[in-house]
């Protein structure tokens, strides 16, 4: 109405793996809506001459500039009214750069901006440097999650042990949203929050602490780790104008982005999120005041996640999902093709999916974990009960699709989520939308109904939080 003030915006950003997104949510009638959105690819994959093949690292100049580019193509005149912005990204990986000289302020078309200056390369949650040898000769954390390749703490230690130089060139470190909201606001030290501290192991998520004793008997430059603070908490506030945003705005303790994607959709105690995109995730609330276990269990298919309020999740993290179903695209593609025919990889998915709607049921039992899984690394595909009623596509692809399912019930079975309490299913990622003969197998396995279309979305979620 005419002469009210105009409405304060909240801006979310997620910094994924490939891509930086930014959404601005505005208070509505019916709550929080998205009023603007942007998404711009990072392209900021870079090889690493010390880690070799095995190392994943991205260059961080090319995920801030995209950052840049998401909020300058947003309105200027919403940026203005931004009272509060809230991070997430991805989790389990560092960077590492220089308190005093972490970045430098200019200004752009926008307004002023910041550009990193004394910053390492990101080294990603996917860098496979640790090996199992390397991982086992590390002390043993006092944590509820096993250490893994691509952990904060774990990377530290191979530099620590393969390249100590590196360490001396920098006096802080963090994930990639860590360093973003220690630029944004100026901060002396790192603050992270317990979502991420928790990504990186070597910490107590009871204790909300550090296992800053057993990483000193180690010779771990402890002086790296950053302060730890509750998700949901507000770092700081921002020191310069950004790209229009008032000096002033408070910015939140940089979140994890799978917490910040269930948080988006999840509105129910009773829910139980189904994600089948690349890979695929089956997630559900622990009970209040639920504490996970002193140690982990190497073998458990479940982590326990920290979440918000010092609740948890419980995440069946699978590694088979909607790549199972390419890689299986690919192979027919290629078969054609050694038979000298000439088909298109989205033509035949449409095909065989066409196909496997035709049978309404396969004899075939496929187990689909062609890239194993992290509690059992060694154990990969199979297929059994191969009968000759049972080899067409239609008949192969439906075992497939439901293998897929299957096996992430394996991981949390579906009467374990029945005895939680759970009263629906919430089905998001690209795999399930795009597949029909999916969300049928879906709805075969759960007894309780299925809910698609829920926009699952880490930068609407980081908003939401604040």
């Amino acid at each position: 109405a005419a002469g009210r003030p105009a409405p304060a915006c909240v801006l979310g950003i997620d910094l994924g793996t490939t891509s930086v997104k930014a959404a601005l949510l505005m208070g509505a009638e019916q709550g929080q809506v998205v009023a603007e959105s942007c998404s711009r690819e990072t392209q900021a994959h870079t090889s690493s001459l010390e880690a070799g093949p095995q190392g994943m690292e991205q260059n961080v100049r090319r995920i801030v500039r995209a950052l840049n580019e998401c909020l300058a193509a947003l309105p200027q005149q919403q940026l203005q009214r931004v009272s509060h912005i809230g991070i997430s990204g991805q989790m389990h990986g560092i960077v590492f750069w220089k308190r005093d000289k972490g970045c430098k302020w200019t200004e752009c078309g926008t307004g002023p901006t910041f550009e990193p200056e004394e910053v390492s390369h990101l080294i990603t949650w996917q860098d496979g440097r640790c090996s199992p040898t390397f991982l086992s000769s590390l002390p043993l954390p006092q944590s509820h999650i096993s250490l893994a390749t691509g952990f904060g703490c774990a990377t530290v230690y191979w530099y620590l042990k393969k390249s100590p130089d590196f360490l001396k060139s920098y006096d802080a470190a963090g994930t990639i949203h860590d360093y973003v909201v220690a630029m944004l606001c100026g901060l002396k030290k790192p603050l992270m929050s317990i979502q991420n501290a928790a990504s990186w192991g070597y910490f107590n998520s009871r204790s909300k602490s550090w296992n800053t004793d057993i990483l000193k008997k180690s010779g771990f430059p402890v002086h790296l780790l950053p302060e730890v603070g509750d998700p949901g908490s507000i770092a700081g506030r921002t020191i310069c104008a950004w790209h229009g945003i008032p000096k002033g705005a408070k910015v939140g303790i940089a979140l994890g982005d799978f917490q910040c994607s269930v948080y988006s959709c999840l509105t129910e105690r009773t829910d139980a999120v189904l994600n089948i995109s690349t890979s695929a995730q089956l997630t559900v609330s622990m009970p209040l005041g639920f504490q996970p276990p002193e140690t982990p269990d190497p073998s458990s298919a479940v982590t326990y996640f920290p979440y918000f309020n010092d609740d948890y999740l419980a995440v069946a993290a699978s590694l088979n999902g909607g790549n199972v179903l390419a890689t299986f695209v690919d192979m027919v593609a290629r078969w054609t093709e050694e038979l000298g025919l000439q088909v298109q990889e989205p033509a035949i998915y449409t095909k065989i999916i066409e196909a496997a709607l035709a049978q309404n049921d396969s004899k075939l039992s496929v187990h689909p974990t062609i890239f194993g899984e992290r509690h059992i690394p060694e154990q990969l595909a199979s297929v059994t009960n191969i009968a000759v009623s049972d080899l067409s596509l239609g008949h192969v692809t439906r075992a497939l699709c439901r293998g897929i399912v299957e096996n992430l019930c394996s991981m949390l079975p579906v009467q374990h989520l029945m005895e939680m309490g759970v009263r629906r299913i919430l089905g998001s990622g690209s795999a399930l939308a795009r597949n029909e003969v999916l969300r049928q197998e879906v709805e075969r396995i759960f007894p309780c109904p299925v809910i698609y279309g829920k926009d699952v979305d880490a930068a609407v979620g980081a908003a939401m939080v604040m």
